[in-house]
């Protein structure tokens, strides 16, 4: 017997006991950074970083850190700004000392070198969305010239401001590295790909001469590109995969760390098989050992999502991200494809997205993120709908006859737009064109649905989830209904009384999520509590509301209280 759905939203509270255990395992609680000097140079890269920011003339720089990393943030601007201090003080020495070479005034070229206000460092804490994005929207609020973004990247391009990258590289052993790849592979003539997290991808090009020396011949390490469209997102990939990226499907793959969930079912539904050497087990004092991830059952978890969003007529556009290049031009791309399918889309900026932001929109019946290719994918049972990717709503908007499940995944944007700019696919509208125009119903693209047709005679859909079928929810979202009495073109604007079990409008357009908020709220806004009659010919007979008071006004220290006003 199939489990039922919850009537409501979940609890959405945080207990005390978790908020206390949390307390509890919180790593570093004193906030004390526990690298030396030397360690803070070379993980956070200080000498490399100084250069690229001197060689560009960069003035203003904005560094991010994840909220694990800030504990070293105040000892970084420290390195940056004395290294950044003293190369400038440098190239002022000798430039004074060649000071009226050129003809011009020396005076006057020595006082605009001691007038340079120097390079301002600026500490981005909280990140508006994903730690893996690059936060332009917070770093533009200090006018900065460039953002050096620290610790791991999902490397997406960004719309407006350079980046430079440094990865915090860790340290992993190499000879416990190379027993479990060579436990996990036998057979010295398989192909395999070794990859690794950003932070250890300094790890693997000193690992490689240690399998060649076993026998491994067919071995393609990767290095890190700013290319989330590649077979191996962000990663180099072997010749032949660069001609034929199908033949990627004869390599094995064995990654060090493990990747994110978006990384690990695009890696998974590629590749011949997947082993994984977490990087924790692998500063174990016990023999460690690669894990095979279990990647079908999260493939079939999302296609369970997907056929449970196939029915749902409301959609939910999240905005995850304000950074990402091209993320304007996959919005449009979801939006057009909603509305193509007869259903209905509502935008929401969002920061970091959580159950209890998105419980509050009851009316949406599915959510589609659109983020860095990496925080696109959403998993968490707290979520009272689904929440699927760009790439996951092409397969939701199809038809069951048209609906091909393969286990492929992906969640590059480029993908996606590309695939609309080549016509390769297009997703079917459910709804007829060629019905009669003759009774008062039409749709947006001007042709007409007769009365007659709606809704009887359009199909059902097979409700996966329910497990039988429901009335089609394609319709409602292209219908206009025409009102009797009102001009074409002035429904949006005309005052007309509802008659009993008439849908609500929006501009003249039926809107289910105006129904909803009609029939099922009971407080709909300021205002909402007016009263108003009509008599036989429409005219406004009564009208009666609420008291209009003047309220509190003032400062903190002494408000004053308004009085009553007349009833209106």
């Amino acid at each position: 017997m199939a489990k039922s759905l919850p009537l409501q939203a979940p609890l959405l509270s945080t207990s005390d006991q978790k908020i206390v255990d949390d307390a509890r395992t919180s790593t570093n609680v004193a906030g004390i950074s526990t690298l030396s000097t030397d360690d803070i140079f070379k993980v956070y890269e200080i000498e490399r970083t100084i250069r690229e920011v001197r060689e560009a003339g960069w003035r203003r720089v904005a560094l991010q850190f994840p909220d694990e990393m800030l504990v070293d943030a105040a000892r970084v601007v420290e390195c940056l700004r004395a290294g950044l201090q003293e190369r400038d003080e440098r190239d002022r020495s000798q430039n004074t000392e060649t000071f009226g070479t050129d003809g011009q005034d020396p005076n006057r070229r020595h006082d605009a070198l001691l007038s340079d206000p120097g390079r301002r460092l600026y500490v981005l804490g909280d990140t508006s969305y994903g730690a893996c994005c690059v936060d332009e929207i917070a770093a533009e609020h200090v006018d900065a010239d460039v953002v050096v973004h620290y610790g791991r990247a999902c490397l997406s391009p960004t719309a407006r401001l350079p980046v430079i990258h440094v990865f915090t590289q860790r340290s992993l052993p190499l000879e416990v590295t190379k027993e479990v790849f060579m436990k996990t592979y036998p057979e010295r003539t398989e192909k395999v790909i070794l990859m690794a997290d950003v932070m250890f991808s300094n790890v693997l090009p000193l690992l490689l001469p240690a399998l060649q020396a076993e026998g491994y011949q067919n071995v393609h390490v990767t290095s890190v590109v700013h290319d989330p469209a590649s077979p191996l997102p962000n990663r180099t990939v072997p010749s032949d995969v660069g001609s034929d990226p199908a033949l990627l499907s004869q390599y094995h793959l064995f990654h060090v760390a493990d990747p994110p969930a978006s990384l690990l079912l695009t890696l998974a539904s590629r590749v011949a098989s997947m082993h994984i050497l977490p990087s924790a087990s692998a500063h174990e004092a016990e023999a460690p050992s690669s894990v095979q991830p279990r990647t079908m059952i999260s493939l079939r978890r999302r296609y369970a999502s997907v056929l449970a969003l196939a029915t749902v007529q409301i959609f939910g556009i999240l905005i995850n991200t304000l950074s990402v290049k091209h993320f304007l031009h996959v919005l449009e791309h979801v939006k057009r494809q909603i509305a193509v399918a007869g259903k209905k889309s509502y935008t929401f900026v969002m920061g970091k997205v959580n159950a209890a932001k998105l419980a509050n929109f009851a009316e949406v019946g599915g959510w589609v993120v659109i983020g860095c290719w990496e925080s696109s994918l959403i998993e968490s049972k707290d979520f009272w709908k689904p929440v699927i990717t760009p790439f996951e709503l092409e397969l939701a908007l199809q038809r069951d006859d048209e609906r091909i499940w393969t286990g492929r995944w992906s969640s590059n944007f480029d993908e996606l737009l590309q695939r609309e700019r080549n016509c390769e696919r297009h997703v079917t509208p459910a709804l007829a064109s060629d019905h009669p125009a003759d009774d008062g119903l039409s749709a947006d693209d001007g042709s007409s649905v007769s009365l007659d047709s709606e809704p009887e005679s359009i199909p059902p859909e097979f409700d996966w989830r329910l497990g039988r079928y429901v009335p089609s929810s394609r319709l409602t979202s292209h219908r206009t209904l025409a009102s009797p009495g009102v001009a074409q073109g002035q429904s949006g604007k005309a005052l007309i009384p509802r008659t009993t079990g008439e849908l609500a409008t929006v501009g003249g357009q039926i809107s289910a999520g105006a129904e909803f908020l009609r029939s099922k709220r009971t407080w709909r806004g300021l205002g909402s509590d007016v009263e108003i009659g009509y008599d036989d010919d429409g005219a406004v007979q009564t009208q009666a509301g609420a008291p209009v008071e003047e309220g509190r006004s003032g400062i903190a220290r002494g408000y004053r209280n308004g009085v009553v006003a007349e009833k209106r």
